[in-house]
């Protein structure tokens, strides 16, 4: 099922720290199968400011046993929709939501019997918590540990809630914070976590710990440090879960590729979107798929538009397209012919992209 946008209504606003409010969504009966999750996948919102089609997505921060669709959104200098979100939104309000979506998640079952490691920095404790809720609920064979990057104690999302857990499941869940900003005289938890301070870490915490998955999210710079870390110390790199969280839409525009010349074409690309046609003239260092097939009338999806989220995901079914980043398809996904089509390009004469399969 293609994701779609519902017009859900704002339920409960809670300040979680003096520039993070996490907010609940009301979820009418006849969507509630629509809107179920797995943990560790996120919503895109969309609404309009200042006459601009504002869209962006936030990580489901409840665990599955929870029953309630809430996401943490930190307000973030010049960010429109997190400014938003944090001083006008509230309790009452309607705003369009997109169904759920996300790659950051594993199974969990009560027969599941793993020791899972998280990473997360600041605002990425989001997805975070929705996993290590659930874990901690469903799975009693096994346990949990994270390790937080904040800037200090007031930065701390979810501080109560986490402390909560630490004490309702002593034997299973493990917690460690690392302030950039704040000194707690321990120099194992301070500082930034760059590769040094994760490198640190593991050899005075982590190494000869059994550890079946690490899940890490938030900066790019910690996400490398991780797989650098742990890639380095022989681990599975299928068994390392990312997600990034930055908001690309607020950097620079990229330039147009550069495209080699022995690549460059003037292609045929179809678009497929539930079960539509949309037939453009593609130049391959010209605009993106997304681009172009909305340009051209259609309704295709996407939020972020930076290659990060997998909102805009299609798949080729004939022709070939290369991408100019990503940082949300698994290289499994890649090798079955997926592509984020805000930053594909066609680089064969014909190409057949759908967003149905």
């Amino acid at each position: 099922m293609n994701p779609r946008f519902h017009t859900l209504k704002v339920k409960d606003i809670r300040q979680e720290t003096q520039d993070a409010v996490s907010i609940a969504l009301t979820v009418p009966k006849e969507l509630t199968t629509s809107y179920n999750y797995k943990p560790g996948q996120y919503l895109t919102f969309r609404t309009i400011l200042e006459g601009e089609d504002i869209r962006r997505s936030y990580s489901v921060c409840t665990g599955l046993q929870e029953n309630e669709l809430r996401v943490a959104v930190k307000r973030m200098q010049h960010g429109k929709f997190s400014t938003f979100a944090n001083e006008v939104l509230k309790v009452g309000d309607e705003i369009e939501v997109m169904t759920p979506m996300g790659n950051f998640t594993t199974e969990i079952s009560e027969d599941t019997e793993k020791s899972f490691l998280f990473f997360a920095g600041g605002s990425g404790v989001t997805p975070v918590m929705s996993l290590i809720k659930t874990i901690l609920h469903t799975a009693p064979k096994s346990n949990v540990t994270l390790i937080y990057g904040n800037r200090g104690f007031d930065h701390i999302i979810f501080r109560d809630e986490l402390e909560d857990l630490k004490n309702q499941y002593m034997n299973k869940f493990s917690l460690m914070h690392v302030f950039s900003d704040e000194k707690i005289g321990n120099n194992l938890q301070e500082g930034l976590l760059d590769k040094n301070k994760i490198e640190q870490i593991y050899a005075a915490v982590l190494q000869g710990q059994t550890i079946d998955e690490v899940f890490v999210c938030g900066p790019e710079p910690t996400i490398h440090a991780v797989k650098d870390v742990f890639a380095e110390a022989g681990f599975d790199p299928k068994k390392v879960h990312f997600e990034l969280f930055t908001s690309p839409t607020q950097s620079k525009p990229s330039p147009l590729p550069n495209v080699p010349a022995s690549q460059k074409v003037d292609a045929n690309v179809k678009v497929i979107l539930d079960g539509e046609e949309v037939l453009l003239k593609l130049e391959s260092d010209g605009m993106s798929i997304l681009d172009a097939a909305s340009k051209a009338g259609a309704d295709v999806p996407f939020s972020c538009k930076g290659g990060v989220c997998c909102t805009c995901k299609a798949k080729v079914v004939e022709g070939e397209a290369r991408m100019d980043v990503n940082y949300a398809l698994e290289e499994d996904e890649v090798e079955a012919g997926y592509i984020l089509t805000c930053q594909a390009h066609p680089v064969s004469e014909k190409l057949v992209v759908s967003f149905d399969d």
